[in-house]
């Protein structure tokens, strides 16, 4: 009886719905970041606290926390995030105006929230998931005007812009390069044509140089 119920316990565990090599893939990522944070940081860990693991330590103890919520959030259908992704454009939006508001400023840009003088956060890494699901939701809801250049790419691209832009004052250039890298990946897919894109570069290329030269024989 004991055994039927090993071998069903182990069957239950091989069709549970997890992609292992996305998991051995991210558990590899996590490592190697790990090695190059314990790698680049100990000499002025030891300096400044006389612990060579001390920032080590720290970021291992938020990637174990990493995984853990990762394992929870995995259980939870993705149909169900659906269900708020207008409201993920507006939490986005706060969340970076309010890093604009009460954020602190470091080394001359304004990227992070102090909840404590030991405990912050950094909004932008929120709002990449944020804007994942936001664009997963309209653009399932257009999907049959992402072949038009108005009412298609404009009107999405539009939709990015103000959060954009709020990056762009704090300034953070990587977040902002990486969540239209993620956003235009997701428009295309969803059914968005290339071409949209080397036509708005095309023109946005030409008024740029037009405006430079402008300014130039003033």
């Amino acid at each position: 009886m004991s055994k039927k119920r090993k071998e069903k316990s182990f069957s239950s565990f091989l069709n549970n719905p997890i992609d292992f090599t996305l998991l051995i893939t991210i558990l590899l990522l996590l490592s190697i970041g790990l090695i190059m944070v314990l790698s680049a940081s100990s000499p002025s860990a030891l300096a400044k606290s006389g612990d060579s693991y001390s920032y080590f330590s720290k970021q291992l103890l938020f990637a174990i926390l990493g995984i853990i919520a990762m394992l929870f959030i995995s259980k939870i259908d993705y149909r169900f995030y659906g269900k708020f992704y207008k409201q993920s454009w507006w939490i986005a939006f706060v969340l970076l105006a309010l890093v604009l508001i009460a954020g602190r400023t470091v080394n001359g840009a304004k990227r992070w929230i102090y909840i404590t003088e030991t405990l912050s956060f950094q909004p932008s890494e929120i709002v990449k998931l944020l804007m994942i699901i936001f664009y997963a939701g309209i653009l399932m809801k257009n999907r049959d005007d992402l072949k038009f250049y108005g009412k298609g790419f404009i009107k999405h691209i539009c939709l990015l812009a103000p959060i954009i832009g709020m990056l762009l004052l704090e300034p953070h250039f990587s977040a902002s390069i990486v969540i239209i890298g993620i956003c235009s990946i997701m428009m295309i897919m969803a059914g968005c044509k290339f071409w949209h894109y080397l036509a708005t570069g095309a023109v946005g290329r030409n008024s740029y140089y037009n405006i430079t030269y402008y300014k130039r024989t003033i």
